[in-house]
């Protein structure tokens, strides 16, 4: 019983946390056959255009392919270069038969030289198969909230029936900048790993322009076949506020992303309006002997807005009066962010503090248990 009070209050908080806020996304004319930019940290859609429609996505794919290997491997262990893998078409870091790296590294030749021999090595290593891997791929998107995505190559070249949509790659991309060494890989314009046989390193370079180009740009992954055109997953970070966009079959796409994260910038700010531990109210307890608990933020209460907008706040408290015992971060309701009349963040409120109860029984209770601890007490002899 005791574990179960202690478990539901994280998981309620987890589960809220999770939960996207849904705001009304700005419908944007552009040269992609589609696109979005959504805001990092709540995942919220600030711009888009034909986000839900299916489409292939090239190289772009890797996301989940680095997402899933660094969420299932370990990242010092060995990767073999197998015959499957040997010699993939496309993009590559020239690995040999038999050539061994390590996770880590071959993640470094997926992202930044976007080796196809490298997804199908990684792809075996951690599925057994790259058909089972690319199960495992949809699988973890569909717990991402992806509807419309499936993935058949770790790699992204054509194959019938493999695709995405932009919101859906948008929910995979913002998954994976949650990961340390992912946003690290991601972020490097150059990087050297091993050469095996040779008395040189590889010398990996991104093939993300906007990492140069970009003020605040953060990553993250380039794509392109004839037939799913120039694809890019990007992100940036300008005062406090990051974002991460898509665009799919563009044909301009460095320029259209820029454009794009520039009119997300432009007309969109982040506002913290409280601070994680805030008290947003007192609420007393029963059976406490008069004592009350305050009703604080389990995280930051912020939000992305239109700039210049004054967002509101709205608490939503399950009662206004609570029974002892109380346990601390139990939840007592939430706190919503509100703008143009939508939920743009909410956050759980949660107990701040422990409340025993405090009646008769309580009271023999404690007497009782006193006594017990004395009684059971070692006797100490005295010099």
């Amino acid at each position: 019983m005791k574990l179960k009070r202690l478990l539901f209050p994280l998981l309620t908080l987890l589960l809220v946390l999770l939960l996207i806020p849904r705001a009304q996304a700005e419908e944007v004319a552009t040269s992609a056959k589609a696109c979005i930019i959504i805001d990092e940290a709540s995942g919220r859609v600030l711009l888009s255009h034909n986000a839900e429609t299916p489409l292939p996505m090239a190289s772009t794919t890797k996301v989940m392919t680095a997402l899933l290997a660094i969420e299932r491997g370990n990242l010092g262990d060995p990767v073999t270069c197998s015959r499957n893998a040997f010699g993939v078409p496309g993009t590559s870091i020239y690995l040999s038969q038999g050539e061994t790296l390590s996770l880590r590294e071959m993640l470094y030749g997926l992202m930044l030289a976007s080796g196809n021999d490298a997804a199908v090595a990684i792809a075996e290593h951690i599925g057994g198969t790259a058909e089972e891997f690319c199960r495992m791929m949809t699988a973890r998107a569909a717990e991402l909230g992806c509807q419309n995505t499936v993935f058949l190559t770790p790699h992204g070249l054509p194959c019938d029936g493999h695709y995405t949509t932009a919101h859906d790659l948008a929910l995979i991309s913002r998954q994976a900048m949650t990961q340390p060494l992912f946003r690290e890989i991601v972020s490097t314009r150059r990087a050297t790993i091993p050469w095996e046989g040779r008395p040189y390193s590889r010398v990996l370079s991104s093939k993300n322009k906007l990492l140069a180009t970009y003020e605040g740009a953060t990553g993250i992954k380039t794509g392109y076949t004839r037939k799913a055109g120039r694809c890019l997953v990007f992100g940036a970070e300008r005062n406090g506020m990051r974002i991460i966009g898509v665009v799919l079959n563009c044909p301009d796409w460095f320029d259209e992303a820029a454009r794009l994260m520039d009119r997300a910038f432009q007309r969109y700010e982040s506002v913290t309006m409280l601070n994680a531990g805030e008290s947003l109210r007192t609420l007393p307890v029963a059976h406490s002997g008069g004592a009350s608990v305050h009703a604080v933020l389990a995280a930051d209460l912020r939000g992305v807005v239109m700039q210049g907008a004054i967002p509101s706040i709205e608490i939503d408290l399950g009662s206004e009066e609570l029974d002892a015992p109380v346990i601390r971060g139990t939840p007592l309701g939430v706190a919503r962010l509100i703008s143009g009349g939508e939920v743009i963040a909410e956050v759980p409120l949660v107990a701040d503090a422990d409340v025993p109860r405090d009646d008769f029984p309580a009271h023999w209770r404690r007497i009782w248990e006193n006594w017990l601890m004395v009684e059971n007490a070692p006797v100490t002899n005295g010099v």
